[in-house]
């Protein structure tokens, strides 16, 4: 049961039927839905409960799915996906074959634009507005729902630069929850803060609303005649109570605001004037993030993916974790903590994601040595790069599939100029329930490439470690150390620091027949294979590379001297451009050197050349032919060749 009128809601028409006080109880169902269903199977909970009211104005007021409508971040749409025909889909959401955690293109056509990383959606729509133009159609709308921090990010204000040029039908709504996944930071959330608590504004700006109508309760009270000179009067005001003005009408867009988003009312009621105003408009709504569960609204770091909890209290239900390997991430915070604390000269960088990576860790400990820097990865890096310029060691801790987004810096900013900058690629690999925006598949193939960039990636717990140490000691230069997200391997992680051999793999099991090359934590899931096959008669050698560049090939011509007649190489990335492309390349160099050299056959086991969907990361590896009993088969079939 999940509500007398969200039970009748199954197309977007049965809202529009709805009246207002049927929205605001709808709005009470849906909450109590999403806390229902979260409780049992975790997602994103926080977010798309400070989005409920918006969410449903949003659809009442909009002519979608033909209007556009895109959400950004992705998280916040969990409510979006339940009144557009999802609903009872709902409890599927991020398992595997079930509903994605972010809006697919591919999965509705409500969902007008995919996201998953953060401010993109600006560029989306004024994109759309500026086809829906081209194309003749002046009368659809166009509008972005942009919050969680998503405003810190550079795409999105190029987007604003361009779009308030622009004469786009457009609509930004700014939703302002003073938090991204961490506290909010930097100047943009100081000024919004300005805006929503400066005293003389907001008391300015009520005497407008009252003279308009009197009753600030009802939508009615907004015609368009009004609201314009609302805008005027505002525009007036905030100039007067912030010193400056606005930010965003600097920029070119018509700036309302900022309302309250839990009043249903009066989110519909702009809304529907807003329709009727062309050209580029922003709407800054103030929402609170978590709203309706006590213990998310007080601590929206811990409930933004709390995993399970009790619905009714909102009690997480934690697993035992006596004796259990800390997540890699932990171990990561923990480490650059001790190797601060030896070297003076390291710092620690994060955009946006101190809690997730761990590195709050360091800033509750060296608050001047560590920095969150906001969702802006390209600076993230460029500002480590500035760092390291001034002799400092900066260790930029950023997930993998974000550190995408900063790809030319790392070249041009980093490497081009042989700075010493550790960049740590957390949740590498296969992440699991967050899906393909998500998954760190490209990060061995896209790095390999680049000059002078030393690429790495632990077995276990142990190695990370070291890797730390090692990277962190003179002459070193630029490295990248990747390693995925969760648990590591040890329950006692923490080994005295050694510094490795850089360029050199270990060896994990000695054999003849066939040999195991891995890199990354997968290397597990290939021992497990080496030591049943040891069991079935056949002899597998084992190398934990952990190295990808430079590349062990010592190790590669061993075993060609040794006549191993097969090799398997397994990585949990792209197999194009990874450690099996690597290790084909350089024997491939050695035929050509020396013809008569007998070669071993060669089997590559990674990430497909598709994009690998969201379910458990087990249930991945098997699809995908990474685990145990795949690498197994692979060495079995490799010896018939």
């Amino acid at each position: 049961m999940t509500g007398v009128i969200l039970d009748n809601i199954n197309t977007i028409d049965d809202l529009r039927s709805l009246n207002i006080s049927d929205l605001r109880q709808l709005a009470i169902e849906l909450r109590h839905y999403i806390i229902d269903t979260l409780s049992q199977h975790p997602g994103h909970l926080a977010s798309s409960l400070g989005t409920v009211e918006l969410t449903l104005a949003l659809h009442y007021v909009f002519n979608t799915p033909d209007d556009k409508l895109v959400w950004d971040v992705g998280h916040q749409a969990y409510a979006h996906k339940i009144i557009t025909g999802r609903r009872d889909q709902f409890p599927t959401i991020r398992t595997y074959g079930g509903l994605s955690g972010f809006p697919r293109r591919d999965e509705s056509p409500f969902d007008a634009f995919g996201t998953g990383h953060s401010s993109t959606s600006i560029s989306a729509i004024l994109g759309m507005a500026m086809a829906s133009s081209l194309q003749g159609d002046n009368s659809r709308q166009h509008i972005a729902v942009i919050g969680d921090g998503a405003m810190t990010g550079g795409e999105a204000f190029e987007a604003l630069n361009c779009a308030g040029a622009s004469k786009a039908n457009m609509l930004v709504v700014l939703n302002d929850n003073g938090i991204s996944i961490d506290k909010a930071v930097g100047g943009l959330s100081l000024y919004l803060t300005h805006i929503t608590a400066s005293r003389r504004y907001n008391r300015i700006k009520e005497k407008v609303w009252h003279k308009l109508d009197g009753d600030t309760a009802q939508p009615g009270r907004h015609k368009a005649k009004s609201l314009g000179f609302f805008q005027r009067a505002t525009f007036l005001a905030k100039t007067a109570a912030l010193g400056a003005p606005n930010l965003f009408e600097s920029l070119g867009f018509r700036y309302f605001g900022p309302i309250d988003g839990h009043n249903i009312d009066e989110l519909v009621g702009v809304l529907m004037q807003l329709k009727e105003i062309k050209g580029p408009k922003l709407l800054h709504v103030v929402t609170k993030k978590g709203k309706g569960l006590k213990s998310a609204e007080r601590n929206p770091v811990t409930y933004h993916a709390p995993g399970l909890f009790d619905a009714e209290t909102g009690a997480q239900i934690k697993s035992a974790s006596d004796g259990k390997p800390l997540k890699y991430q932990d171990v990561f915070g923990h480490t650059i903590v001790e190797l601060a604390q030896l070297n003076p000269r390291i710092v620690g960088i994060t955009p946006a994601m101190p809690t997730g990576c761990s590195l709050n860790l360091m800033m509750e400990r060296m608050p001047h040595r560590a920095f969150d820097v906001g969702i802006a990865e390209q600076h993230a890096v460029t500002f480590s790069a500035g760092l390291a310029a001034q002799g400092m060691l900066p260790f930029c801790n950023i997930y993998s599939s974000f550190m995408q987004r900063a790809y030319d810096q790392i070249i041009h900013d980093v490497a081009l100029q042989h700075l010493p900058v550790v960049l740590c690629l957390d949740r590498a690999g296969l992440v699991g329930d967050d899906g393909p925006t998500h998954h760190g598949a490209f990060d061995l193939a896209y790095l390999r490439p680049i000059p002078g960039l030393t690429i790495c990636a632990p077995m276990d717990e142990h190695e990370l470690r070291n890797m730390m140490y090692t990277a962190q000691l003179p002459e070193q230069g630029a490295v990248a150390i990747r390693y995925p997200r969760g648990l590591s391997v040890h329950a006692d992680w923490k080994n005295p620091f050694q510094k490795m051999e850089v360029g050199k793999a270990r060896c994990m099991h000695e054999g003849g027949e066939v040999a195991i090359l891995s890199i990354g934590h997968v290397g597990n899931a290939a021992l497990e294979a080496a030591l049943q096959l040891e069991t079935e008669g056949i002899s597998v050698a084992h190398y934990d590379m952990r190295y990808l560049k430079p590349l062990d090939t010592d190790i590669l011509d061993t075993l060609v001297q040794r006549g191993t007649r097969h090799i398997v190489t397994v990585e949990d990335g792209v197999k194009k451009g990874g450690l099996g492309s690597a290790v084909l390349e350089h024997l491939a160099l050695r035929q050509c050197q020396d013809p008569s050299l007998i070669l071993p056959t060669v089997t590559l086991l990674g990430l497909p050349d598709k994009f690998v969907t969201h379910g458990s990361v087990p249930q991945l590896h098997k699809d995908c032919g990474i685990d145990s009993e795949s690498i197994a088969a692979a060495c079995r079939q490799g010896r018939k060749k």
